[in-house]
C-alpha cells in the first residue's frame, strides 16, 4: 500500500468490493448475516477502519467454508450475531475511538488520585 492509497483509504475500498463480490456468492440468509455482522462490526472501527479488514476477511471466510459444507447460517453464528461480533472485537483487539478514550481519562483520573492520595 502506497502513501496515497493510505491517504485516501482507496486500498480499503477495493478489499471492500472484493468482500462484496465474495458476499454474493453466499447463499441469501449468510447475505443477510454479513450485513448484520457489517453493521455490528463498525462501530469497533479505529479513524479509517483498517483493524476491522482481518477480522472481515476471517469472518467472510468462515462462512464461504461453512456455506459450502451446507450448514445453516444459525449453526455457524447462533441466534445472536450482535453477541458473536461482539465478542469477536473483543478478542481481536478492535477497540472504538471511544473505548480509547475511556482508557485515555480513566488513566488520567487514576493518575490524578494517585498524586492527591500519595
Amino acid at each position: 500500500m502506497n502513501f496515497w492509497e493510505k491517504i485516501t483509504g482507496s486500498d480499503m475500498t477495493k478489499e471492500m468490493k472484493a468482500f462484496e463480490s465474495r458476499v454474493k456468492k453466499l447463499p441469501a440468509d449468510y447475505q443477510e448475516a454479513w450485513e448484520q455482522i457489517n453493521a455490528y462490526l463498525w462501530p469497533n472501527s479505529d479513524f479509517t477502519g483498517r483493524n476491522l479488514m482481518p477480522i472481515f476477511d476471517g469472518v467472510l471466510g468462515l462462512l464461504e467454508e461453512t456455506a459450502g459444507n451446507g450448514q445453516s447460517v444459525q449453526e455457524v453464528l447462533g441466534d445472536d450475531i450482535k453477541g458473536f461480533c461482539s465478542a469477536l472485537a473483543g478478542e481481536e483487539g478492535a477497540k472504538s475511538h471511544q473505548d480509547k478514550w475511556r482508557e485515555q481519562l480513566n488513566a488520567a483520573v487514576a493518575k490524578k488520585l494517585g498524586k492527591l492520595g500519595g
